[in-house]
């Protein structure tokens, strides 16, 4: 039998949500169980476009119920609700990363205009989703990336209130066919953050060129050039530093998605993987009765159970968020670089075991071992979330404040929130509740109190010894720091979680003496730095613990992966 910690297509049924939630999500499954799994490999490998999901898509309406906010909707099953575009992204994962993408990238492109107080924009955009249209998200340019400060789309007034708005965009999502593509650039009349622009554009406009799709790839990320295009007063979803502000909230809005989209693709490969490795006999016994491949495989399993813990609380505080509550501010650069690299662990682990197998193209997991790569690198590079991230760490480790308790949260409401985050500034002005209550809570489960010594040992790093100002500009130090620190948050919410499900503390366990040879390993790191002072150095080794080790406990662990085998294939 298959465990319940992971997605397993055959036995779905999430009937946590309302109906209509329901049906839509195991409607989604069962189109892609019809096809079968032949279709999906010969898709992939013959760079198809996704026009039979899309039509599903707008046939069922899902997009529209989905991502339509309550503000704009036109029936009362239509909200922005996280908790189930967490579950639809998994699934989606879960298939192919192409057709999460196509998702993906139109809640980008409808981050401007739900965030815009243009009616007529949104109207359209609500009319354009019933009508099972996509958008797309035209931020990135060949030259500068997603550096807004040097965009060159240039929008020259036209006399009538409007623009006539030139220059191309790169890396852009769903360009071929997006019913509205809300574009940034800036005005050639107004210099400085003042002349900023976000408007919507069409890609079937005659002035809306389609260059190429610059991967090779089902998903079509797009290079398009804009020649004169006429951007009327009705067109225009921001200015100024509105502008640049809904540029990044989009961005904290669908970096999250990366999370869980990562967590569906590590799932189905699981399954194959762990089938394979228990029907393979080689040198006369299964290769799973190897131990090194038991602990690999184990590894990757409780990996990837604390993936889905983290990223389902994770939600909670997105859905609590609010003007006096901007710790999903942390926990979503956290999704984004955090679980998506544990992502590429867990498959690397997986692969391991499974070796030539993991190449075959009559396989999901060589689709799994390209696709999972791409994660930590979308919606900016791990780097990127990593300094984000350390903006948040002495407030988070040393300063805690009193915060209600957030509990789980499923219920069928709107996070509209989301909509209206305001200026995307302040962040060492956010503040967290105490992280040791989680820690306290599984005192007895001997890795988390592992866990917790190193974690503590972190505090007195922050407090006696934090990089001084010359060694602040010492980013591959600071990125070592970051590791070190995203393991304590990443820890945290995963305990939160756990305590809400009451996860089997052998598989906690297990999972947190993983987490101690890896805060181990960043010690190690970090005490190899070409900055790292004496005391520093020395802090890192005493940093540095051994797991409690405890075969009983183990052997539970590997009877939960060992039932992966056979419980699901997905059919011909």
């Amino acid at each position: 039998m298959s465990t319940p910690l992971l997605f397993n297509p055959h036995t779905y049924d999430p009937a946590h949500f309302d109906p209509e939630t329901r049906r839509l999500l195991r409607a989604t499954v069962d189109w892609f169980e019809e096809r079968g799994k032949r279709r999906l490999i010969e898709d992939y490998r013959t760079r198809a476009w996704l026009g039979d999901f899309l039509a599903f898509a707008a046939k069922e309406r899902l997009f529209a119920t989905f991502l339509t906010p309550a503000s704009a909707a036109g029936d009362e099953d239509q909200r922005w609700d996280t908790a189930r575009i967490a579950a639809l992204n998994e699934i989606l994962g879960f298939y192919g990363l192409d057709y999460w993408y196509a998702w993906q990238v139109t809640i980008l492109g409808l981050g401007p205009v739900w965030q815009s107080d243009n009616a007529a924009a949104r109207t359209r955009a609500a009319d354009l989703l019933n009508e099972g249209e996509v958008f797309a998200f035209g931020l990135s340019e060949k030259t500068h990336g997603a550096d807004i400060y040097s965009t060159d789309m240039l929008l020259e007034p036209d006399g009538n209130g409007g623009f006539r708005a030139s220059g191309s965009k790169y890396y852009i999502g769903n360009g071929n066919a997006a019913g509205l593509v809300s574009v940034f650039g800036r005005r050639t009349d107004v210099e400085g953050p003042d002349g900023y622009v976000f408007f919507a554009a069409d890609s079937r406009h005659p002035a809306y060129h389609l260059v190429k799709n610059v991967v090779d790839s089902s998903k079509y990320v797009s290079e398009f050039r804009l020649e004169d295009y006429p951007v009327a007063p009705e067109d225009v979803l921001h200015t100024g530093r509105a502008a640049f502000d809904a540029a990044l909230n989009t961005v904290n809005v669908g970096k999250f998605n990366l999370c869980t989209a990562s967590i569906g693709i590590c799932e189905h490969a699981m399954y194959e993987a762990v089938t394979h490795a228990s029907n393979r006999i080689l040198y006369g016994r299964p290769v799973t009765a190897f131990p090194h491949v038991r602990r690999e495989l184990a590894d990757a399993y409780v990996r990837l159970v604390g993936m889905k813990l983290f990223s389902d609380r994770a939600v909670d505080y997105f859905r609590s968020a609010g003007p006096e509550d901007r710790r999903y501010l942390l926990f979503n650069p956290m999704t984004k670089m955090k679980v998506t690299t544990e992502g590429e662990k867990v498959v690397d682990l997986m692969w391991d075991v499974i070796a030539a197998k993991g190449f075959e193209k009559d396989n999901y997991f060589s689709q799994a071992a390209v696709e999972i790569r791409s994660l930590p690198k979308l919606e900016g590079t791990v780097h990127v979330n990593l300094a984000l991230i350390l903006k948040f760490m002495r407030n988070h480790l040393l300063e805690p404040v009193a915060h209600p308790d957030v509990p789980s949260r499923l219920d069928a409401v709107d996070d509209d929130f989301l909509f209206r985050q305001g200026p995307a500034r302040g962040l060492g002005s956010v503040r967290f509740h105490d992280w040791r209550p989680a820690f306290d809570a599984y005192a007895e489960v001997p890795n988390v109190a592992r866990f917790r010594e190193q974690a503590d040992a972190l505090c007195e790093f922050v407090t006696t010894m934090a990089p001084d100002e010359e060694q602040s500009r010492d980013l591959d130090f600071l990125l070592s720091v970051g590791q070190l620190f995203a393991l304590v948050v990443h820890g945290q919410l995963i305990l939160e979680q756990a305590r809400l499900t009451g996860l089997d503390e052998s598989v906690l366990d297990e999972l947190f003496s993983v987490f101690v040879r890896d805060f181990s390993g960043h010690a190690v790191e970090l005490h190899g730095k070409d900055s790292a002072t004496g005391q520093q150095q020395s802090w890192a080794l005493g940093a540095v613990r051994r797991p409690v080790v405890d075969e009983a406990r183990s052997a539970r662990v590997w009877e939960q992966v060992e039932a992966l085998s056979g419980a699901y294939e997905m059919a011909l």
